[in-house]
């Protein structure tokens, strides 16, 4: 499988109530004229010369460096992880996806059953979603799905889950409709609803997240997957995925 992705855009928010500026880009088709700014640069170590230093291991640094990948990857900056596994277990995989990323839905659909199976359910490996919205309407998606699950990370996967599978549905058409018949079918009325799309203190600690993840963990497209703070970019296969986790399991 080819490591398929889409490409990140920052969100900046407006000083309008998130809400309103959501309602109204839904009725349109097409992208929406948020203020966004691409990233266009990655940050790369390099590692040469070092072994020329009296008493220097690269391999050492090398090994330090992704211990503080793992340990930047685990922290939790504003919401609290969402994650299914036992925090003991020996790899944990953190994803960063957007609701509305195709390529998400796709490993979503596709593989995500997969490892869950193999590992998560079994109890070897620990999976932790992230929001790295692309978009307004990804941020609506990832807001809904908190504050249909708040604490319930067994109903917030099924939320992601949901909104993946219908992803063209509220999307491409129909938004404001669909988020709003999700919620009731989770247990919100509308008015509970529209507060969960009006709540700024919940987005701006989406976009802190999001910021984070950028800025710290150098993520630049979705979905980015990290393994023990190895980072994968793009849909990757079951076959990928096994690669990596199964000598963690038996190191």
């Amino acid at each position: 499988m080819a490591n398929h992705h889409c490409h990140n855009y920052r969100f900046k928010l407006a000083n309008t109530l998130f809400f309103e500026s959501f309602r109204r880009e839904t009725r349109q088709s097409g992208s929406t004229p948020l203020s966004i700014t691409r990233r266009a640069f990655t940050a790369a170590l390099s590692l040469t010369g070092l072994s020329l230093l009296a008493g220097f291991s690269p391999f050492r640094l090398i090994a330090e460096a992704m211990a503080q990948a793992a340990s930047d990857v685990g922290k939790a900056v504003s919401l609290p992880h969402m994650a299914l596994g036992p925090a003991t277990a020996k790899v944990t995989i953190t994803e960063f996806a957007s609701m509305t990323c195709p390529h998400c839905a796709a490993f979503n659909a596709e593989v995500f059953p997969k490892i869950k199976a193999a590992y998560v359910d079994t109890g070897k490996v620990r999976y932790v979603f992230r929001e790295f919205p692309l978009d307004i309407k990804a941020a609506a998606g990832s807001m809904l799905a908190r504050c249909i699950a708040k604490d319930d990370a067994s109903k917030y996967f099924a939320v992601v889950d949901l909104l993946f599978r219908q992803q063209n549905d509220w999307v491409m058409k129909n938004t404001t409709e669909t988020l709003e018949r999700i919620g009731k079918q989770a247990g919100l009325s509308q008015q509970q609803v529209e507060d969960c799309l009006k709540d700024q203190a919940l987005l701006d600690k989406i976009a802190a997240d999001q910021k984070y993840a950028a800025d710290v963990l150098k993520v630049d497209s979705t979905p980015t997957f990290f393994v023990n703070g190895e980072k994968i970019k793009g849909e990757t296969s079951f076959e990928e995925f096994q690669k990596k986790i199964d000598p963690l399991l038996n190191s």
